[in-house]
């Protein structure tokens, strides 16, 4: 679990990067972006120590928010924002993610 867990803090900080050009043209779309990319990592974190139950569906919280993340991104994307190489390593690292949760959960 600590590589999700570092996958996490990773992608939040390749978000640090892009998040500052999305909030310059698009205040909403960067909060909404960073809400869901910490709620992948404390998600993580909290199902890291939750009894099986809750740890499924912390981890299932987490994909959502990991899935929610690349959305974001896409959309920055799309606004023009940003441009695809700018969004390529977090959008990775997310799918990376989501990989990971998919094994744990099913």
């Amino acid at each position: 679990m600590a590589e999700l867990q570092v996958a996490g803090l990773q992608a939040i900080g390749e978000l640090r990067r892009v998040v500052p050009r999305v909030r310059q043209r698009d205040k909403s779309l960067a909060d909404q972006l960073v809400r869901a990319a910490t709620s992948v990592a404390l998600n993580i974190a909290e199902g890291d120590t939750s009894d099986p139950g809750n740890r499924r569906a912390r981890f299932f919280t987490a994909a959502g928010s990991a899935n929610e993340s690349l959305a974001a991104l896409k959309a920055a994307v799309a606004w023009g924002y940003l441009s695809p190489a700018d969004a390529e390593a977090a959008t990775s690292l997310l799918r990376r993610i989501l990989a990971i949760l998919w094994k744990l959960t099913h």
